[in-house]
C-alpha cells in the first residue's frame, strides 16, 4: 500500500531522483524519462476521460491505473538482487485486453480509406492527443530497453505499443466510428 503523508521531500533539489529500488539517478535519466511520459499519457487521459462515458469512461479509468503499473514496473529496474517486496510488472494479460477491446471497438468502424488528421469530436481529439503521447513513451521505452544495461521487459514495451492502437481505434469509435473522422487530403492546400 503506498502513503503519502509528505509531498515536498526536498531530495530532488540537486537534479536527482531515486527509483523505486533506491537507486540515485539523474532527472533526465532514461528511466525518469519513460516513466515521466507514461504519467504524461495518463495525464492526456484523465482530460479525456472527462467527455467519455459509460463503458468508454470506465476502460480510460481502467488503463489509467494500467499505466500506474507500468510506471511501476518501469521505476523498479530488474537488477537481479533480492527486493524486500515483489515488484509490480505489467503482465501479458493487461495487453491482450487492450486487444480485445481493440478488436470489439472495430467491428463497427469501417476500414479506413485515408489517413484521418485529429479532430472530429472533442474526445477524439484528446485521445488522439494521448496517442501521440503514448507514441513518444513507447520511443523512451525502446530506447531505455535498448541502453546497455538497462532491462525492460517485453509485456511493457508490448503494452504501450497496444495502448497508441487501442487510442486510435478509441478516437474513431468517438467519432461516431469514424462518420466524423477528418480524413487527410494530400496535397490539398497546394
Amino acid at each position: 500500500m503506498v502513503k503519502l503523508d509528505k509531498i515536498y521531500t526536498k531530495a530532488g533539489d540537486s537534479g536527482t531522483t531515486r527509483l523505486a529500488t533506491g537507486q540515485k539517478v539523474d532527472k533526465w535519466h532514461p528511466r525518469v524519462t519513460a516513466y515521466g511520459s507514461v504519467d504524461e499519457v495518463n495525464a492526456a487521459l484523465g482530460v479525456a476521460a472527462l467527455e467519455a462515458r459509460g463503458e468508454f469512461a470506465s476502460s480510460i479509468h481502467r488503463i489509467q491505473n494500467d499505466l500506474f503499473d507500468l510506471g511501476a514496473d518501469l521505476a523498479t529496474p530488474d537488477t537481479g538482487k533480492e527486493l524486500a517486496w515483489e515488484p509490480l510488472r505489467i503482465v501479458k494479460a493487461q495487453t491482450e485486453r487492450l486487444e480485445t477491446e481493440i478488436d470489439a471497438m472495430n467491428r463497427d468502424i469501417p476500414p479506413l480509406d485515408s489517413f484521418v488528421l485529429p479532430g472530429g469530436s472533442r474526445l477524439a481529439a484528446q485521445l488522439h492527443v494521448a496517442r501521440t503521447i503514448c507514441r513518444r513513451a513507447e520511443r523512451d521505452i525502446a530506447r531505455l530497453a535498448a541502453d546497455e544495461g538497462e532491462t525492460v521487459s517485453a509485456a511493457s514495451l508490448s503494452y504501450i505499443n497496444r495502448l497508441s492502437d487501442w487510442l486510435f481505434v478509441a478516437a474513431r469509435a468517438a467519432n461516431e466510428n469514424g462518420a466524423k473522422d477528418v480524413k487527410w487530403v494530400p496535397g490539398a492546400n497546394r
